[in-house]
């Protein structure tokens, strides 16, 4: 919990452009559940709020010579000169105990605008580097960080030699390259299999289902942690 008395603090960050998309409406199950379950639920919805998802240049205070990104996260941290949105969401990052990543799996990966926010908001210096080291010693050591995510194909393409392949490989470099590098202990994911090609009463199905799994979850501090 962010305190001794207030409830923990879920941050949920959205990235699927079609509000009436079933993703958009798994995320909103989910925020349901976490409150159900006692959580603050704080959301951000990256296409909704035009989030720029490039590190560039020009964000940072006038930069001399060649330009590294890390190297100006550490120095704006350092000088209190962040961009003001990346500071904003970077607060709303460290005052979670709980970051759930939504957002439909596009090739085997994540959508350019969430990968985006984590190139800008897991500054560097701020999460980790600088007074922080990397894993065990990264700034959000005591969180837990989650993915609440669709796909265009079935569960079985997904399995260990399956059409696709595992899906444990095609999350390895979110769940240890990202999460686990920024300290968080993960949870396993809530995965919706090509609902795309469901009824109606299945994707109602799939949402009851993705309910009853994210409260589990959110009940449980030990919950199915990877």
């Amino acid at each position: 919990m962010s305190t001794i008395d207030a409830a923990p603090v879920a941050l949920i960050v959205h990235a699927h452009p079609e509000p009436h998309s079933f993703s958009t409406a798994q995320m909103a199950t989910a925020a349901q559940a976490l409150r159900d379950a006692g959580y603050q639920v704080d959301v951000l919805d990256l296409y909704a709020d035009a989030w720029a998802p490039t590190l560039a240049r020009e964000e940072f205070a006038p930069v001399e010579g060649h330009f590294k990104p890390q190297a100006e996260q550490m120095r704006a941290v350092r000088n209190g000169t962040l961009d003001a949105a990346v500071r904003a969401h970077l607060d709303r990052l460290l005052a979670a105990d709980l970051l759930v990543l939504s957002f439909p799996m596009w090739w085997f990966s994540l959508p350019a605008i969430l990968k985006g926010w984590v190139d800008r908001v897991f500054v560097m210096g701020g999460v980790f580097g600088g007074d922080y080291g990397l894993f065990g010693d990264a700034a959000l050591v005591g969180k837990r960080a989650m993915l609440l995510f669709t796909t265009g194909g079935s569960s079985e393409s997904f399995r260990s030699g399956g059409a696709l392949g595992s899906m444990d490989d095609f999350l390895f470099h979110i769940h240890r390259g990202m999460l686990e590098f920024v300290g968080f202990q993960v949870i396993g994911p809530v995965v919706t299999y090509g609902p795309a090609r469901m009824t109606d009463q299945e994707r109602t199905a799939a949402l009851d289902t993705v309910r009853e799994s994210v409260a589990l979850i959110a009940a449980d501090s030990r919950a199915i942690v990877l």
